[in-house]
């Protein structure tokens, strides 16, 4: 089948909707700095009137005025098929308009390109399920199975007024819900002449932001002090940022460079002794980019804070580390962060979610992958793990398996993951045509 083929219960309305809706979704500035002003209301409010529009019944909960999240579910018509969790967040990364091209909040349509700050992160998903939820509604469709869809609040920070929020206070509108799909998986990624791959997320790291502290002596900037919680705290930073994790290979990081490296030509044994995987990563052109961040933990020192004057020794000195963590790799983070930050210096962390893996074997995983290869004939849906986190973690809570599948195909040079929190975000209007086709199609037989 042609990628231009619209399937039953798509129309050209969906598609324009999934464009319009992008559009004004991002007009709707939900900017989330992590201090709790961000109201992320007027935008639920715009997606459950368009809900309601199409005959569902939207429930909005907030824990915190103005916090907003929006469920609703749709009935399937197999009542013995586990519930499907669609789930996308409402709030987006700040972003300084003086640095780009057009305004971040403009939702500007130019050139067949829909421009903001959200435009892939990830309003542009929650567009296109909104516009295949109302195209179902004109066509009289019902999905399979029951489809949960939550639009959430605070996931670009601690998501304890989103995702966190529902799943500890309102686990029941998620009953039945045994798996779940949002962002990051699903695009275009160009790994060389004529090979188009489509990653599907079936893990995430574990995300483990900490907070180190060392106390030592007070003082004036001119003297010895053999206590100086500064020099403490930069010894334990640069400790930190040098060090080199060990390889650690999670079942979808191996099927991942299994099936990247037979699309090479190359055959691997990932148990063999002595296998270097960055010699590999190094054979692999482009598409080492989907792996080589998680095959490792990780730790990057972000943040410094000490001291008032220049001539005054401080008593306190302060750092924040972005920490990640693979699945069945979180005590060994946890004991090398005992040894590197050494004496002198406490840690502690500042914010904690687990790490996930979900089986690239199962039915689901299947479909999404007959989907996206079904309307990109030529092109090869693989296995991989996101280096960073979504909601599915807070949903796994409920025992919710979650998948990376925000579908979208992209031309050749157009950088989708360098735009997530990057300047000029952006995406295609061609794109969002082809995720709305692939999500109608996968959520009508998943």
């Amino acid at each position: 089948m042609a990628e231009t083929t619209t399937p039953p219960g798509v129309d050209d309305l969906a598609l324009d909707e999934s464009v319009t809706f992008t559009s004004e979704l991002i007009r709707i500035d939900t900017t989330n700095n992590g201090d709790g002003g961000c109201r992320e209301r007027p935008a639920a409010e715009y997606v459950a009137e368009r809900l309601a529009a199409a005959g569902l019944e939207p429930t909005l909960l907030e824990r915190t005025p103005g916090r907003t999240n929006v469920v609703a579910r749709i009935e399937g018509t197999d009542p013995s098929a586990d519930a499907l969790l669609v789930h996308g967040h409402l709030d987006v990364v700040p972003a300084q308009a003086a640095d780009w091209s057009v305004h971040p909040f403009s939702g500007e349509v130019r050139d067949g390109v829909v421009w903001g700050r959200g435009a892939v992160d990830m309003k542009n998903m929650d567009a296109m399920v909104l516009a295949v939820v109302r195209a179902w509604a004109r066509a009289g469709v019902r999905p399979r199975r029951d489809i949960v869809i939550a639009y959430t609040a605070d996931e670009e920070a601690s998501a304890d007024d989103g995702s966190g929020f529902l799943a500890d206070r309102h686990a029941e509108l998620f009953e039945g819900c045994t798996e779940g799909i949002s962002e990051s998986g699903a695009f275009t990624f160009h790994a060389g002449p004529g090979m188009s791959l489509y990653p599907i997320a079936a893990g995430e790291r574990g995300t483990g932001w900490l907070k180190l502290t060392a106390e030592g002596k007070a003082g004036h900037g001119s003297k010895v002090n053999r206590a100086n919680a500064v020099s403490t705290l930069a010894a334990a930073v640069a400790r930190i940022g040098e060090h080199e994790w060990p390889v650690r290979l999670t079942p979808t990081v191996r099927a991942a460079l299994t099936e990247i490296a037979a699309l090479h030509h190359i055959r691997v044994d990932l148990d063999t002794p002595g296998f270097d995987v960055d010699e590999l990563l190094g054979k692999l052109g482009p598409a080492a980019a989907l792996v080589e961040a998680t095959v490792r933990n990780s730790s990057n020192p972000t943040m410094l804070d000490a001291g008032y004057k220049v001539n005054v020794i401080p008593g306190r000195a302060t750092a924040h580390v972005d920490g990640r963590m693979l699945p069945g790799a979180e005590d060994e983070f946890i004991e090398t962060m005992d040894r590197l930050t050494g004496p002198g210096v406490a840690w502690e962390f500042d914010h904690r979610e687990v790490p996930l893996e979900a089986p690239v074997d199962s039915p689901t995983y299947a479909k999404m992958r007959a989907a996206v290869e079904l309307f990109d004939p030529g092109s090869h849906a693989v296995p991989y793990c996101m280096s960073g986190g979504t909601d599915a973690k807070q949903f796994s809570r409920l025992g919710i398996t979650g998948y990376g599948f925000s579908p979208l195909k992209l031309p050749v040079g157009f950088d989708y993951q360098a735009l997530f929190h990057g300047v000029d975000e952006r995406v295609p209007v061609d794109a969002l045509h082809f995720g709305v086709r692939v999500l109608d199609h996968f959520l009508r037989t998943a």
